[in-house]
Protein backbone atom coordinates (compact mmCIF):
# COMPACT_ATOMS: atom_id res chain seq x y z
CA UNK A 1 0.00 0.00 0.00
CA UNK A 2 1.77 3.57 -1.27
CA UNK A 3 2.11 5.85 1.64
CA UNK A 4 1.63 9.42 -0.45
CA UNK A 5 -0.45 9.77 -3.62
CA UNK A 6 1.88 10.47 -6.55
CA UNK A 7 -0.21 14.30 -7.35
CA UNK A 8 0.70 14.96 -2.92
CA UNK A 9 4.01 13.90 -3.23
CA UNK A 10 4.67 15.93 -6.44
CA UNK A 11 3.39 18.60 -4.57
CA UNK A 12 5.30 17.97 -1.80
CA UNK A 13 8.84 17.86 -3.57
CA UNK A 14 8.10 21.04 -5.35
CA UNK A 15 7.55 23.09 -1.98
CA UNK A 16 10.82 21.30 -0.83
CA UNK A 17 12.79 22.27 -3.33
CA UNK A 18 11.16 26.03 -3.36
CA UNK A 19 11.09 26.20 0.71
CA UNK A 20 14.52 26.96 0.88
CA UNK A 21 16.12 30.70 0.27
CA UNK A 22 18.83 30.12 -1.54
CA UNK A 23 17.33 27.46 -4.24
CA UNK A 24 14.49 30.42 -4.25
CA UNK A 25 17.10 32.72 -5.20
CA UNK A 26 18.73 30.58 -7.55
CA UNK A 27 15.34 30.04 -9.36
CA UNK A 28 14.58 33.80 -9.33
CA UNK A 29 18.07 34.33 -11.19
CA UNK A 30 17.50 31.42 -13.56
CA UNK A 31 14.57 33.02 -14.64
CA UNK A 32 16.02 35.98 -16.07
CA UNK A 33 19.41 34.18 -17.68
CA UNK A 34 21.42 31.70 -18.09
CA UNK A 35 23.87 31.11 -15.45
CA UNK A 36 27.65 29.41 -14.87
CA UNK A 37 27.77 27.59 -10.85
CA UNK A 38 30.70 29.89 -10.48
CA UNK A 39 28.58 33.40 -11.70
CA UNK A 40 25.93 32.14 -9.20
CA UNK A 41 28.17 31.90 -6.17
CA UNK A 42 29.84 35.24 -6.65
CA UNK A 43 25.93 36.75 -7.13
CA UNK A 44 24.79 35.02 -4.15
CA UNK A 45 27.86 35.34 -1.72
CA UNK A 46 28.28 31.29 -1.24
CA UNK A 47 30.85 28.77 -2.00
CA UNK A 48 30.25 26.50 -5.55
CA UNK A 49 29.79 23.55 -3.96
CA UNK A 50 27.18 24.83 -2.07
CA UNK A 51 25.28 26.14 -5.16
CA UNK A 52 26.00 22.70 -7.00
CA UNK A 53 24.54 20.91 -4.52
CA UNK A 54 21.12 23.13 -4.80
CA UNK A 55 21.19 23.08 -8.58
CA UNK A 56 21.24 19.26 -8.12
CA UNK A 57 17.85 19.33 -5.94
CA UNK A 58 16.12 22.14 -8.50
CA UNK A 59 17.45 19.39 -11.41
CA UNK A 60 16.38 16.82 -9.95
CA UNK A 61 12.46 18.29 -9.50
CA UNK A 62 12.53 19.51 -12.62
CA UNK A 63 13.14 22.64 -12.19
CA UNK A 64 16.12 23.60 -14.02
CA UNK A 65 17.99 22.61 -17.20
CA UNK A 66 21.77 22.76 -18.02
CA UNK A 67 23.05 23.10 -20.77
CA UNK A 68 26.82 22.01 -21.49
CA UNK A 69 29.23 24.38 -23.47
CA UNK A 70 33.07 23.71 -23.68
CA UNK A 71 34.41 23.43 -19.85
CA UNK A 72 31.35 25.51 -18.53
CA UNK A 73 27.52 24.14 -17.73
CA UNK A 74 24.82 26.99 -18.13
CA UNK A 75 21.70 26.91 -15.79
CA UNK A 76 18.57 28.09 -16.96
CA UNK A 77 15.30 28.13 -14.87
CA UNK A 78 12.48 25.26 -16.53
CA UNK A 79 9.19 27.04 -16.95
CA UNK A 80 8.11 23.68 -18.68
CA UNK A 81 7.95 21.99 -15.07
CA UNK A 82 5.52 24.56 -13.61
CA UNK A 83 3.05 24.56 -16.68
CA UNK A 84 3.22 20.84 -16.27
CA UNK A 85 2.77 21.03 -12.69
CA UNK A 86 0.03 23.17 -13.06
CA UNK A 87 -1.37 20.78 -15.77
CA UNK A 88 -1.48 17.61 -13.41
CA UNK A 89 -1.79 19.00 -9.96
CA UNK A 90 -3.04 22.47 -9.78
CA UNK A 91 -5.88 22.22 -11.45
CA UNK A 92 -9.26 20.80 -10.55
CA UNK A 93 -9.05 17.57 -11.10
CA UNK A 94 -5.49 17.39 -10.03
CA UNK A 95 -6.67 18.44 -6.62
CA UNK A 96 -9.64 16.28 -6.41
CA UNK A 97 -7.02 13.34 -7.60
CA UNK A 98 -4.91 13.50 -4.73
CA UNK A 99 -8.05 12.51 -2.48
CA UNK A 100 -9.61 10.31 -5.04
CA UNK A 101 -6.37 8.47 -5.89
CA UNK A 102 -6.56 6.70 -2.50
CA UNK A 103 -9.81 5.14 -3.24
CA UNK A 104 -9.12 4.21 -6.90
CA UNK A 105 -8.78 0.65 -8.27
CA UNK A 106 -5.55 0.32 -10.24
CA UNK A 107 -7.39 0.15 -13.38
CA UNK A 108 -9.64 3.29 -12.74
CA UNK A 109 -6.27 4.84 -12.12
CA UNK A 110 -4.65 3.55 -15.49
CA UNK A 111 -7.88 4.40 -17.53
CA UNK A 112 -7.21 8.13 -15.81
CA UNK A 113 -3.29 8.32 -17.20
CA UNK A 114 -4.35 7.33 -20.74
CA UNK A 115 -7.02 9.81 -21.02
CA UNK A 116 -4.49 12.50 -19.55
CA UNK A 117 -1.53 11.62 -21.33
CA UNK A 118 -2.47 10.07 -24.63
CA UNK A 119 -4.04 10.33 -28.22
CA UNK A 120 -5.04 7.38 -28.89
CA UNK A 121 -1.59 5.15 -29.13
CA UNK A 122 0.01 8.68 -29.26
CA UNK A 123 2.14 9.70 -25.73
CA UNK A 124 1.19 13.64 -25.47
CA UNK A 125 2.90 14.61 -22.90
CA UNK A 126 5.06 13.35 -20.01
CA UNK A 127 3.46 13.22 -15.90
CA UNK A 128 5.95 14.41 -13.16
CA UNK A 129 4.64 11.73 -11.54
CA UNK A 130 6.27 8.42 -10.46
CA UNK A 131 2.81 6.37 -10.70
CA UNK A 132 1.91 7.40 -13.68
CA UNK A 133 5.37 7.69 -15.20
CA UNK A 134 5.15 3.99 -14.33
CA UNK A 135 2.05 3.31 -15.69
CA UNK A 136 3.05 4.29 -19.41
CA UNK A 137 6.08 3.01 -19.41
CA UNK A 138 4.79 -0.12 -18.51
CA UNK A 139 2.32 0.48 -21.73
CA UNK A 140 5.23 1.15 -23.80
CA UNK A 141 6.84 -2.15 -22.82
CA UNK A 142 3.90 -3.93 -23.90
CA UNK A 143 4.94 -3.11 -27.50
CA UNK A 144 7.72 -5.45 -27.33
CA UNK A 145 7.26 -9.17 -27.21
CA UNK A 146 8.92 -11.91 -24.88
CA UNK A 147 11.44 -13.93 -26.30
CA UNK A 148 12.03 -11.80 -29.23
CA UNK A 149 15.61 -9.72 -29.81
CA UNK A 150 15.66 -6.09 -31.09
CA UNK A 151 17.94 -4.09 -32.96
CA UNK A 152 17.93 -0.84 -30.92
CA UNK A 153 17.37 0.72 -34.54
CA UNK A 154 13.79 -1.18 -34.64
CA UNK A 155 13.28 -0.05 -31.01
CA UNK A 156 13.68 3.14 -32.02
CA UNK A 157 10.59 2.95 -34.87
CA UNK A 158 8.44 1.21 -32.23
CA UNK A 159 8.91 3.68 -29.85
CA UNK A 160 8.77 6.85 -32.21
CA UNK A 161 5.17 5.65 -33.40
CA UNK A 162 3.96 6.40 -30.10
CA UNK A 163 6.49 9.05 -29.25
CA UNK A 164 8.94 11.41 -30.96
CA UNK A 165 11.82 11.16 -27.63
CA UNK A 166 13.02 7.57 -28.51
CA UNK A 167 16.03 7.89 -26.30
CA UNK A 168 14.41 8.93 -23.22
CA UNK A 169 12.05 6.88 -23.25
CA UNK A 170 14.43 3.36 -24.64
CA UNK A 171 16.45 4.56 -21.63
CA UNK A 172 13.98 4.38 -18.90
CA UNK A 173 12.30 0.97 -20.29
CA UNK A 174 15.77 -0.18 -19.78
CA UNK A 175 16.63 1.66 -16.18
CA UNK A 176 13.44 1.01 -14.87
CA UNK A 177 13.92 -2.79 -15.70
CA UNK A 178 10.97 -3.20 -18.42
CA UNK A 179 13.79 -4.27 -20.65
CA UNK A 180 17.59 -5.47 -20.71
CA UNK A 181 20.15 -4.62 -23.62
CA UNK A 182 23.70 -5.86 -24.48
CA UNK A 183 25.90 -4.42 -27.79
CA UNK A 184 22.46 -3.36 -29.36
CA UNK A 185 20.32 -5.85 -28.94
CA UNK A 186 17.09 -5.60 -26.58
CA UNK A 187 14.75 -7.52 -25.41
CA UNK A 188 11.70 -7.61 -22.99
CA UNK A 189 12.20 -8.70 -19.38
CA UNK A 190 9.61 -10.53 -17.27
CA UNK A 191 8.47 -9.11 -14.29
CA UNK A 192 9.35 -10.56 -11.07
CA UNK A 193 6.41 -12.60 -9.01
CA UNK A 194 4.85 -10.39 -6.11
Amino acid sequence: MEQQQPEFETLLNFFKALGNEKRLKIVGLLAEREYTVGELAETLGVKEPTVSQHLDMLKHFGLVKVRPEGNFRYYTFDAQALINMNREVFSREGLASIVSEAVESGDEFERRVFKSFFDGERITHFPSSEKKWLVILRWLADRFEYGVKYPEKQVNEIITCHHPDYALLRRELVDRGFMQREKGIYWRVRPEPA
